[in-house]
C-alpha cells in the first residue's frame, strides 16, 4: 500500500482545479463498473465529502437560505450547513414507508429559500435505497421550484440483495434538476486517512456547465487534494472490488447473526433494510431508548439510541454490522437477554 502513493511524480505540483486527468479517468471507469456513463468533465474532486458539502452550499445558497435534508439520518449536515450559514431543515422519512423517500415529505419542507434536496442513498442508518418512481418524482419537485438534487452515496455499494428498480446511482442520469452526486475513498475503499472524494455534475448541460465553472473558481481557490493519492486512485479504486466484498460478507453475516437471535414473540424488530453498515432495531418505549443503551452498555455492549439520528414514532436503537464475527454473536447475545428483561 505504500509503494501506491509513492508512484513516478507523487512529488510533483501540477495544479488541476477539479482534479487530475488520470485521477478523473479513473472515476469514469469506476461509474462504468456500477453501470452508469459519465465524462471526466463533470467530476470535481474533493478532500472529503464533508468539503464538497460546503462548497455545494457555497455554490448555491446565500446566508439564511436553506437545504431540505432526511431525518432519520447521519447528524452531519446540520453542522456542515451551519458553518456555510445556511439552515438544514429536515423533511421526514416515514416509518409507515420503511423510513423510505416520500416526496410529499419534502414538498410540504420546502419554503421560499430552499436551494436544494438532500438524498442519502441508501439511508444512513436505515438502508433504503431509492427507486426509479422516487427519484423520478424527486426530480421533478426540483426541476418545478428550481431546486439542486444531492445526492449522498457513499454507502451505495454495500447493497446486501437485488431490488427492482432500485437506484444504484444518480450519476449519469437525464433529468430535469441540476445533480449532485457524491462519494469518496472513505466507504468505497475503506481508506478514510487517504482524503479524497468526488462529485459529480449533472442535470441540464447550462446549468450543469454553469456550476462546473463557479466549483471550478472554488477548487482552485482551495486545491485540496494531494498529488499523490490523485496519481494512486485508479489502483485503489481497482482494490475496492476485494474490500467491499469482505466488508459485504462481514455485515450480511452479522445482520443473519442479528435476525436469528430474536425469539419468537419478541417485543422488538430488526427493522427491514437493504444495504450500508448499521442495523436499526424497533425497541418498546418503554424503558426506552437512554435507558436501553445504558444497560447494554453495563453488560458490554455499545449500541446508539434512536434520537441520535432523529428517529420519531417509537424507540430505535442502532448496531454496527462491523464487528468480528465471533465478538458480534456474542454481543447479540446478550442484545436479545437485555431486550427480552424489558422494564425494571
Amino acid at each position: 500500500p505504500e509503494a501506491l502513493l509513492a508512484p513516478p511524480g507523487a512529488r510533483g505540483y501540477a495544479p488541476e482545479p477539479l482534479g487530475l486527468p488520470s485521477a478523473r479517468h479513473a472515476l469514469v471507469a469506476y461509474h462504468a463498473r456500477r453501470g452508469a456513463a459519465v465524462s471526466p468533465e463533470h467530476l470535481v474532486l474533493t478532500a472529503s465529502t464533508s468539503e464538497a458539502y460546503g462548497w455545494l452550499f457555497k455554490l448555491l445558497c446565500e446566508p439564511g437560505d436553506n437545504v431540505l435534508v432526511p431525518v432519520p439520518g447521519y447528524p452531519l449536515f446540520e453542522h456542515l450547513a451551519r458553518l456555510e450559514g445556511v439552515e438544514a431543515r429536515p423533511y421526514r422519512l416515514p416509518r409507515a414507508h420503511g423510513f423510505a423517500l416520500d416526496v410529499g415529505e419534502v414538498e410540504a419542507a420546502r419554503d421560499a429559500r430552499t436551494r436544494a434536496v438532500l438524498v442519502v442513498n441508501p439511508g444512513n442508518p436505515t438502508g433504503q435505497y431509492l427507486h426509479d418512481g422516487e427519484l423520478a418524482a424527486l426530480a421533478d419537485v426540483c426541476a418545478r421550484h428550481g431546486l439542486a438534487l444531492i445526492s449522498d452515496e457513499v454507502f451505495s455499494d454495500f447493497a446486501w440483495d437485488a431490488e427492482p428498480d432500485r437506484v444504484t446511482t444518480v450519476a449519469g442520469r437525464a433529468l430535469p434538476a441540476l445533480t449532485f452526486t457524491l462519494s469518496g475513498l472513505s466507504k468505497v475503499a475503506g481508506l478514510p486517512g487517504l482524503k479524497l472524494a468526488w462529485t459529480h455534475v449533472g442535470g441540464p448541460a447550462a446549468a450543469r456547465d454553469e456550476a462546473l465553472a463557479r466549483l471550478e473558481w472554488v477548487a482552485d481557490t482551495y486545491l485540496p487534494v494531494g498529488t499523490p493519492v490523485q496519481l494512486a486512485l485508479p489502483a485503489l479504486l481497482a482494490h475496492a472490488p476485494v474490500f467491499q466484498a469482505a466488508v459485504l460478507e462481514r455485515v450480511r453475516g452479522n445482520r443473519q447473526r442479528l435476525l436469528a437471535a430474536r425469539p419468537p414473540g419478541a417485543t422488538w424488530d430488526v427493522v427491514p433494510a437493504h444495504g450500508g453498515w448499521s442495523a436499526v432495531l424497533r425497541i418498546p418505549r418503554e424503558p426506552g431508548e437512554e435507558a436501553t443503551c445504558l444497560a447494554l452498555l453495563d453488560a458490554g455492549v455499545l449500541a446508539q439510541p434512536g434520537f441520535f439520528y432523529d428517529f420519531g414514532g417509537g424507540a430505535f436503537l442502532v448496531v454496527s454490522l462491523l464487528p468480528e464475527p465471533e465478538e458480534f454473536a456474542a454481543a447479540v447475545g446478550v442484545l436479545a437477554r437485555v431486550l427480552g428483561e424489558g422494564p425494571r
